[in-house]
């Protein structure tokens, strides 16, 4: 059986012997540039600099020969601009301060911080406040907070919408380009088009932007969406109504290609517990989830994919009736996130994609023995019925033994009958 019919094995609840395998296809799904490297030196593919595709968690590129060393199923199509906001392209080579040379986009600009990390700019454009910081010692760069005051009778939702905008010539061209390609790999297409994202806490403080306007604090955006709630609808209907035109164009240049649709990052749950009640979602998001959902089911066969981390089960009969047909990462160590429990209650009705193992605890400090476990149990329960596309709980961190990854990965070949 081939990457494609396993997956679609997987996406229709078909039960099968083998699961699916996904690794670096989203900003979700992904590979810290350096355990790509030690990945990559454990196989003895060719020594090469990483791609740092995704700049913000500083993922990696994982190239054809390392996706079939890895068993991998997948193949990604991203956004042509990255978070800050410039695309990759003249590549150039980056020392991190770790001793990794990697190879970073030719407008991918940093200057030191005070603290001795690095300043990130947006656009590339060092004429203007930097857009993120990766302090001393860190290996990811995180979004600064460039919040104007707020002036209540002048905030409007357009200050909000900047970064949501029609779809371009240039962009459109681009993702048939890159939807041609993949489609040649043999692989299953996960697509990110960007414009849905509905209030993506890693989208508010405006990374992209050089002079954000509207609400971009982070804390002050939760507070929106209690105090200032018709604003906040009034952003989300616009930007669903950009979001449905912009697939409705970028369809007709791709096609069914994609067998899968990244739709929305945003969060719903912390470790113990949820940034809202039921309430709230069902009358905040819910309506503008269920038409994309709805658009998109009626016009193409894409499914979609829901990400969101944390104590999440309460939500999923939600998502389910919003029309999502993927949850990802099934943060198994939050609160009530048992895979037994969300397997019996929702197995039928959603796609697991992720919860194959822990990335808090097991992965990056468990021995491989123990990463070898959790993975069979985990992937003995999520498959049952069928309905489960293999991954680790969110990205793959720096500093993760490479041991551990790879006993990740045997266990995952090992259950398929590798």
């Amino acid at each position: 059986m081939n990457h494609k019919e396993r997956m679609r094995k997987a996406l229709n609840h078909e039960p099968w012997p083998e699961i699916p395998v996904d690794f670096g296809s989203t900003a979700v799904t992904g590979m810290h540039a350096l355990a790509v490297e030690k990945l990559r030196d454990y196989y003895g593919l060719e020594k090469r600099p990483v791609k740092v595709e995704e700049p913000y968690q500083f993922l990696g590129r994982l190239d054809d020969d390392l996706l079939d060393a890895m068993a991998v199923d997948t193949i990604g199509i991203s956004p042509r601009n990255t978070l800050f906001g410039f695309p990759n392209e003249n590549w150039k080579e980056f020392r991190t301060w770790w001793g990794q040379t990697v190879l970073v986009s030719g407008h991918f600009q940093t200057r030191p911080s005070p603290d001795g990390g690095l300043f990130i700019y947006p656009g590339g454009d060092l004429s203007v406040a930097p857009s993120g910081h990766m302090p001393r010692g860190g290996y990811f760069f995180d979004s600064i907070v460039r919040q104007q005051p707020i002036e209540e009778a002048g905030l409007k939702a357009d200050d909000n919408l900047e970064e949501f905008t029609p779809v371009s010539e240039e962009d459109l061209q681009y993702f048939e380009r890159e939807a041609r390609a993949a489609a040649g790999s043999g692989r299953s297409v996960v697509a990110n088009f960007g414009g849905t994202a509905l209030g993506d806490i890693a989208l508010v403080p405006g990374p992209s932007l050089k002079a954000p306007r509207g609400i971009r604090d982070v804390a002050e955006w939760y507070v929106s969406t209690v105090t200032r709630r018709e604003l906040v609808h009034e952003i989300f209907a616009r930007q669903t109504e950009i979001g449905l035109a912009n697939l409705e164009k970028i369809f007709s240049r791709v096609g069914n290609i994609p067998e899968v649709v990244f739709i929305c990052g945003t969060d719903f749950g912390t470790q113990q517990s949820q940034f809202c009640s039921e309430k709230t979602f069902e009358s905040l998001y819910a309506p503008y989830y269920k038409k994309l959902n709805d658009w998109i089911h009626a016009h193409t066969s894409w499914k979609t994919f829901k990400h969101s981390c944390g104590a999440v089960e309460i939500f999923l009969k939600h998502f389910i009736a919003c029309g999502f047909d993927i949850l990802n990462p099934v943060q198994i160590s939050a609160k009530g996130m048992d895979p037994e429990i969300l397997k019996e209650r929702y197995g039928d009705k959603i796609v697991f994609w992720g919860g194959g193992v822990d990335t808090q605890k097991t992965l990056p400090f468990g021995t491989p023995g123990e990463v070898r476990a959790e993975v069979l149990r985990n992937c003995e329960i999520f498959s049952r019925q069928g309905g489960f596309v293999f991954n680790s709980v969110h990205n793959v961190q720096a500093n993760v033994p490479v041991e551990n990854i790879v006993a990740m990965l045997d266990a995952v070949k090992e259950f398929n009958g590798g």
